[in-house]
């Protein structure tokens, strides 16, 4: 518990057995339940996760959304909701910097904006696309993101109001664009960003990864555009297209 405030910690994981074990333990005493998805591992990632003192769930669905909802499934009652990579690449001793605005300020959405990253830790794709993705997000919603990083922490009130549903690779950039349509109270706090430790990743790690990866987020994107409630943004794009002819 954080300052009254119950906390569970949603984990995706596949084959991650490398660096699982080290992600649960380096999570803070006071996050409440720490869950270990596992997205249908082939290695010992579950029985790290589980030896560390995780809760592991199996989602046989792969995709991150999909192991992120199970995830949430398995822990209905906590009032912050932190999720984290298991490839070590965020640190979860840094939890509270996300956390804590939510618990004492009543800001809804917190995500770690990796202003510092390890050389290599992010591949010119990823940097592409997050740039892309944000200006695109800035353009359509008037809002001011840097980054699409994966630790990011919410409150269980606003996430219900979220309504989220992509089951792969557009779930951080759903959260995002929702956030900002419902009008939450979002902030980012820079986090320290590094290389993975082992393995490689499943969706920046090959070419065709980061084109489908790529592609999700900006279907997502255009498909929140042209959502009912957000018709509006294209004629407040118009509208400052025309002013500024």
């Amino acid at each position: 518990m954080r300052n009254g405030r119950t906390v569970a910690v949603i984990i995706p994981a596949l084959n991650e057995a490398a660096t699982i074990g080290d992600v649960v333990l380096r999570t803070p005493s006071w996050a409440d339940r720490i869950v270990v998805v596992d997205n249908g591992s082939e290695d010992q990632t579950v029985a790290r996760a589980r030896d560390a003192g995780a809760n592991v769930v199996t989602e046989n669905r792969r995709g991150y959304g999909a192991a992120c909802l199970r995830g949430l499934a398995s822990a209905p009652d906590a009032d912050i909701y932190v999720f984290i990579d298991a490839d070590l690449s965020d640190d979860p001793g840094r939890m509270a910097d996300l956390v804590d605005p939510i618990a004492d300020e009543g800001v809804d959405f917190v995500i770690g904006a990796r202003s510092s990253a390890e050389p290599g830790a992010l591949t010119f794709a990823q940097r592409f696309g997050n740039w892309l993705a944000c200006c695109l997000m800035s353009a359509f919603w008037r809002c001011s993101f840097t980054d699409l990083g994966p630790f990011r922490a919410i409150s269980a009130s606003a996430l219900r109001r979220l309504d989220m549903r992509d089951r792969t690779w557009g779930w951080t950039v759903e959260m995002q664009v929702k956030a900002v349509r419902h009008r939450l109270v979002t902030r980012e706090v820079p986090v320290a960003y590094r290389r993975r430790a082992a393995g490689r990743s499943k969706i920046s790690g090959t070419i065709l990864g980061s084109v489908r990866a790529g592609s999700k987020i900006l279907f997502v994107i255009l498909s929140q555009v042209f959502a009912p409630q957000s018709r509006s943004c294209l004629g407040g794009i118009a509208s400052r297209f025309r002013q500024g002819r």
